[in-house]
C-alpha cells in the first residue's frame, strides 16, 4: 500500500502542505476562498531546533486508534485508516492513543486525520502534489 513519507532534510517549513490539504478537504472550488478562514489540515508542520517536518498519519497495520475507537468511526479501508464522521462521538480517545500525534480534533466535533485524499478524488495526496521541494512523497512502504 502506498503511504505518505516525509523527508525532513528537504522540508522548508513553508506550510504549503497544510494549505493544500485544507483546500483539498474543504469542498471549496478555489483556494483563495480559504483566505481569512481557519484552516483544518490533516497534516501539520512541526519544527525543532534544526529540523522541520510534516506530521501525518502513518496508516498503521495494527492501528491502536482503530482499536480504541468506541463508536467504530475509525476503520481500515484498503489499508488506510479512515473516519466515518457520522459515527464519531468526539470522545478523543484516538487522539490520546495515537503515538504520532496524527489524529486531531476537527472543526465540527469529530476528529480528523489524513485519509490519503481517497475521498476527495485528488489522485495523489494534496500535500504531496503541493510540496515545492518534494519533501513529501507518496510511495509503497
Amino acid at each position: 500500500m502506498k503511504k505518505v513519507f516525509v523527508k525532513e532534510e528537504w522540508c522548508l517549513g513553508c506550510h504549503l502542505c497544510e494549505y493544500n490539504c485544507a483546500f483539498a478537504n474543504s469542498g471549496l472550488d478555489r483556494m483563495e476562498k480559504l483566505k481569512g478562514k481557519s484552516i483544518y489540515p490533516r497534516i501539520r508542520v512541526e519544527s525543532g531546533k534544526d529540523v522541520t517536518y510534516a506530521v501525518s498519519c502513518r496508516h498503521c497495520k495494527d492501528a491502536i486508534c482503530v482499536k480504541s475507537c468506541i463508536s467504530g468511526a475509525l476503520h481500515l479501508e484498503n489499508g488506510a485508516v479512515c473516519i466515518d464522521h457520522e459515527k464519531c462521538v468526539g470522545c478523543l480517545t484516538c487522539v490520546l492513543v495515537c503515538p504520532f500525534g496524527a489524529v486531531v480534533p476537527g472543526e465540527n466535533g469529530a476528529v480528523q486525520k489524513c485519509e490519503l485524499c481517497l475521498k476527495n478524488s485528488c489522485g495523489e495526496p494534496a500535500c504531496v502534489s503541493g510540496c515545492p521541494n518534494r519533501a513529501i512523497v507518496y510511495e509503497e512502504g
